[in-house]
């Protein structure tokens, strides 16, 4: 058990770092932020922070040598990079894990390898590939980078041979991987934490809903029936378990028309669809992952409220920020950035509803649309 006034080192400065360090000053840790940008928004709420490049050997071993153990925020990180900082720290989840889901193949094989279901896939290595892809996949198939792709970006839909031969082109580096179309009836996403006695704690299933390819709306407890919601459960810890998982994980799921569960993605660190717990949960999800870090007791992860998690996407958030705080329900988060782009998650905002009172879709509308968040 890591003692109080330890130092966590967290490896990313964007958001989930930030409300990691939260999380862990709550209970009475410093955090050490790794940055390969200055004055990141992890770095305005945690104890000290090391700017420098993720794949640079002095700064890793700087950095290791000044926390007791470490975590990251994000997956983009260099497998020797990894290397370097397990050598000289425990790095939790483990540089396996991060493998695994950095990389499409790897995780697919993965989760193939142990049962879990997943759409129809295959691995494109060359032009020839797409001729057998539509063959074993039928059109729409999805074409995506195997490495790096976030938010809808790094895939395209194919629909015909010309889609594929473009796509192909454009989407680097190869080898691709080849995907089913799911025709899925809702997404569904599992937040699950495990610690090294191998104690785990589930958060309830959430319903998301994306837009424009980014994440929009998360309903908790997902609009699905109850045994649904423990079958996804129960895959979410199954995988946990067989990673052996230290720390967090978020699994990204498919309920398609007939009803099965498809697990899409993995992502070993606290998830944007797990928001919704800083506010509907006595132990949220950052809360939960340094708990299992640090090697404390994991609780059960109890929802007092159900809640809906509004994203705050792009540079005109700013200006309905104002009344966000203006308006009763509407309980805000805002990341510490300082410049808004297009399609940059800023912030983001949770309602609570009585347990067991989750509206349908019009009454949250309902809520929401007294602010444009799409205003321009």
């Amino acid at each position: 058990m890591l003692s109080p006034n330890s130092t966590i080192g967290i490896v990313g400065g964007g958001q989930l770092g930030r409300m990691s360090a939260a999380a862990a000053a709550r209970l009475g840790f410093r955090t050490h932020i790794l940055s390969d940008i200055p004055d990141p928004p992890a770095s305005q709420v945690a104890s000290m922070t090391t700017v420098g490049a993720y794949d640079d050997p002095n700064i890793l071993t700087q950095f290791a040598n000044a926390v007791d153990v470490i975590t990251f925020e994000f997956e983009n990180i260099s497998a020797t990079g990894m290397d370097i900082l397990s050598a000289i720290r425990p790095v939790y989840p483990s540089g396996q894990i991060l493998r695994i889901s950095q990389d499409r193949i790897l995780e697919k094989t993965f989760l193939k390898e142990h049962n879990i279901p997943t759409t129809s896939w295959m691995v494109v290595n060359q032009l020839s590939d797409g001729q057998k892809a539509a063959e074993k996949l039928q059109y729409p198939f999805i074409l995506k980078t195997t490495r790096l792709g976030y938010d809808g970006k790094g895939q395209a839909v194919i629909n015909s041979n010309d889609d594929f031969v473009h796509a192909f082109g454009t989407l680097k580096p190869h080898p691709l991987i080849a995907e089913k179309r799911v025709l899925f009836s809702c997404e569904v996403s599992v937040m699950v934490a495990r610690n090294p006695q191998g104690a785990i704690s589930t958060f309830d299933t959430t319903e998301n809903k994306h837009k424009d390819g980014i994440l929009d709306l998360s309903f908790a407890p997902a609009r699905i029936c109850k045994e649904q919601q423990s079958k996804a459960q129960k895959l979410a810890i199954k995988i946990a378990e067989s990673l052996n998982l230290i720390g967090i994980l978020g699994v990204e799921m498919f309920i398609d028309q007939n009803g099965m569960i498809l697990v899409n993605e993995i992502a070993p660190r606290p998830h944007n669809s797990g928001h919704w717990t800083m506010d509907a949960c006595p132990i949220d999800q950052f809360e939960m992952h340094i708990r299992a870090v640090a090697n404390l007791p994991l609780p059960p992860a109890i929802r007092h409220s159900d809640a809906v998690m509004k994203n705050l996407i792009g540079p005109k958030t700013m200006e309905v920020w104002p009344q966000i705080l203006n308006t009763p329900g509407l309980i805000g988060h805002l990341y510490g950035k300082d410049h808004a782009k297009i399609g940059r998650k800023m912030g983001h905002v949770n309602i609570l509803f009585p347990y067991n009172s989750l509206p349908g879709e019009f009454g949250v509308s309902s809520i929401l649309q007294t602010i444009d968040f799409d205003k321009g």
